[in-house]
């Protein structure tokens, strides 16, 4: 992935607050890059522009060789659904299915058989160590496992980029951790490369990189993870 002078901004005239202020950053295959910052600095705009959530206004990003902002609505979808996973900070659960049923949801976009889908779902959910709760619903779980079931969802289709929004903010240490080695070793998968915005300091030392952003731009990109750095 890579981004260059990317802009984007919400409101207009008076009312008219700029979130990205000529973003430059890339993102390398086989790779775990950390966006770090102050709230409200456009970490979360940033990740939603680079996943095709959001158009930008200004600027390029190409992800895997394509232009999101270019491709039509259904064309955009297809992308995302084979090659983005998302995790959202606040899960985008589905309240009225179960575990195996939610996960199941990018593989059934895609056309992957039921049958071959929820095989493919448990085998995911038992790696986030959900395997007792698969026929459990989203409500009767904790907000840490709730988050275990998003990131199962985000990399049950392999896709090739994995972009995370505070994926530990709901996880105590030990299953933060215990996350963080497994979405480092799908970083690490030839051709894949993940994105994690986060406030967690807990996990910097997963980190290839950490980028810091502060008032809508990149003002720093540290090597390594640069952990004592950052505090």
């Amino acid at each position: 992935m890579r981004c260059t002078g990317v802009t984007k901004s919400y409101g207009a005239g008076d009312a008219k607050v700029m979130a990205l202020r000529g973003i430059d950053l890339d993102v390398r295959h086989g790779e775990l890059l950390m966006v770090v910052g102050p709230s409200g600095c456009g970490k979360t705009t940033l990740i939603s522009v680079i996943a095709g959530i959001l158009d930008r206004d200004a600027g390029e990003c190409r992800v895997l060789g394509r232009d999101l902002k270019r491709l039509g609505t259904k064309e955009r979808a297809r992308f995302r659904g084979a090659s983005i996973g998302f995790v959202f900070q606040l899960f985008n659960l589905l309240p009225a299915l179960n575990l195996v049923e939610n996960v199941t949801v990018p593989l059934l976009i895609n056309g992957v058989p039921r049958k071959d889908a929820e095989s493919r779902a448990r085998r995911v959910l038992e790696e986030v160590n959900l395997g007792l709760r698969l026929d459990a619903l989203p409500g009767k779980l904790s907000g840490g496992q709730q988050q275990r079931v998003a990131i199962a969802r985000a990399m049950v289709h392999e896709p090739k980029l994995i972009v995370c929004d505070e994926p530990t903010s709901n996880l105590d240490h030990a299953t933060g951790q215990t996350m963080m080695q497994l979405l480092r070793s799908i970083a690490k998968s030839p051709g894949r490369a993940l994105i994690v915005v986060t406030h967690d300091p807990r996990i910097y030392d997963f980190a290839d990189r950490i980028a810091r952003m502060d008032d809508g731009k990149i003002v720093e990109v540290i090597e390594g993870g640069g952990k004592e750095r950052l505090q």
